[in-house]
């Protein structure tokens, strides 16, 4: 029974999640969405040019640096008006930020359920529970050896974030000759796997 409910409230967050990201992938709210991308990229171009301490350091100074110059510009501006209106920041620093026990065991939940599955993922591929499945991730990693000798991490990360924000969009307007083009590239890869099978013994699926 109590399985049965962290089940739910697993789906439950998982869902609520995948829908904030759907949201922001598709540009549902662009005001949103602009915020969030262009601090990333932001992000990102700062740590192609600075280390991540002098990145980390510079944005606590500029947020320091406008917190400071607002909260000393409306002291003078109460004491030249002589009034009394308070710490400008109050209702921020009266807002309760701590993590209950109840959130911090749901987020536990759900990164231990991610990595236990992970984990289980990597043994089946690693122990060759399948060998198909096993050389198709032995393809995918030379190709990514491939892929490290031309982009560094950040790069690889600053060009997924841009995709990330662009292709959903992109396959929404052009659905129909997308669909087409990867049916074909489906085909092909079906095809050339099924020629693989055909000539490694025991590379071939069982079905029970």
């Amino acid at each position: 029974m109590q399985a049965t409910a962290d089940s739910t409230k697993m789906d439950c967050v998982w869902s609520n999640w995948k829908s904030q990201a759907i949201d922001l992938l598709y540009w549902r709210d662009i005001k949103q969405t602009g915020i969030v991308f262009g601090s990333f990229l932001l992000l990102l171009f700062s740590l192609t040019q600075f280390s991540v301490v002098s990145v980390v350091a510079y944005l606590a100074l500029a947020a320091l640096s406008a917190t400071i110059s607002f909260r000393i510009y409306k002291s003078v501006l109460q004491a030249v008006q002589k009034t009394d209106e308070g710490h400008p920041f109050k209702a921020y620093l009266e807002l309760e930020i701590t993590l209950s026990q109840e959130q911090v065991q749901k987020y536990t939940d759900c990164l231990q359920l991610y990595v236990n599955s992970t984990l289980k993922e990597l043994r089946r591929l690693f122990l060759v529970q399948d060998l198909v499945d096993s050389l198709k991730f032995a393809v995918l990693m030379w190709l990514l050896t491939y892929v490290g000798a031309l982009f560094n991490g950040l790069t690889l990360l600053l060009v997924a974030v841009v995709s990330m924000f662009t292709l959903p969009v992109v396959y929404i307007k052009h659905q129909a000759q997308i669909d087409q083009y990867l049916g074909l590239v489906r085909t092909h890869i079906n095809a050339v796997v099924a020629k693989i099978q055909a000539k490694i013994p025991g590379a071939k699926r069982h079905t029970e």
